[in-house]
């Protein structure tokens, strides 16, 4: 099969591509200068010319915070190009497999693991364009696979692990906060699922929205203790602080916790623990 990557150059993207390392599959890795996912009549050249059956959208406006000055930006990239690419990818019947978000629970307001059928209340212009996306692939009527992730950090790119070891080695002691909670999710699980799942040919008959983050709970703090922990630093300190020490515009969601239930059963696989996936990320 011939699978397009969209967004291969992001973290999510990079574990992608080391994932399908030795895969008998062909995959094709685009980002924006190859492949503009918000040009109908580029996506569909591209997909039939290269005779696309598979695509992996990794491509996403992720700053949360620039997304509620740039709503009209995030909802061409997060909104509008997944009902591009499954509208395209449908005319070859094949498959669209879609990066989502926790951030589409917002406002949810429970501290109950969330499952999929759980009813949408993003706060936030991220969280709206990401649902946005997700309708517009169930209104395209494609094949589509949509796994809804959460906290996603990797051995590659600006994210929060690389962010927190960064500032351990400038000061002796940083803030972070305790009262949200969720999963972390290690990009390398992730894309690694996401590979077993195409080299598995577990697609079709198999479509709709799945939750996947590694296993466990923490809070952003247990998160960062966790990391400098691990990495052996000494005479630092990670302190917990409210989420009011660190105003925002956007309203983040304080429990976010995936039910993964729906993925292990209909694939049959385990997730790992988020501190041993952690563990291994900090290794390399």
């Amino acid at each position: 099969m011939n699978i397009l990557v969209t967004g291969a150059n992001g973290q999510l993207g990079r574990s992608v591509r080391k994932a399908a390392e030795g895969m008998p599959d062909n995959y094709i890795y685009t980002d924006v200068a190859e492949l503009d996912i918000t040009d109908p009549d580029a996506v569909r050249k591209f997909i039939t010319d290269k005779e696309i059956d598979v695509i992996i959208n990794c491509a996403a406006y992720t700053n949360v915070d620039a997304a509620e000055d740039h709503e009209d930006v995030a909802i061409l990239i997060n909104g509008i190009a997944p009902g591009i690419l499954a509208r395209a990818i449908k005319e070859r019947n094949g498959t669209l497999i879609h990066i989502s978000t926790d951030y589409v629970f917002g406002g949810s307001g429970k501290n109950v693991p969330l499952s999929e059928d759980e009813p949408p209340a993003p706060t936030g212009a991220y969280g709206r364009t990401k649902l946005k996306g997700e309708m517009e692939i169930a209104g395209s009527e494609a094949s589509a696979i949509i796994l809804r992730t959460a906290w996603l950090y990797s051995d590659y790119g600006n994210n929060f692990v690389e962010k927190i070891l960064n500032l351990l080695q400038n000061r002796d002691s940083i803030k972070v906060v305790f009262d949200q909670c969720g999963t972390p999710t290690y990009a390398t699980d992730l894309a690694g699922a996401i590979i077993d799942m195409i080299s598995e040919r577990k697609l079709k008959g198999n479509e709709g929205i799945y939750h996947f983050s590694n296993e466990g709970v923490c809070s952003w703090y247990d998160f960062a203790h966790a990391a400098a922990s691990i990495k052996g630093f000494k005479g630092k300190e990670v302190l917990p602080c409210h989420s009011s020490e660190f105003p925002s515009k956007v309203v983040r969601p304080p429990y976010s916790v995936l039910d993964k239930t729906k993925y292990k059963t209909t694939f049959g696989k385990t997730v790992p623990h988020w501190r041993d996936s952690l563990e291994k990320c900090l290794a390399k």
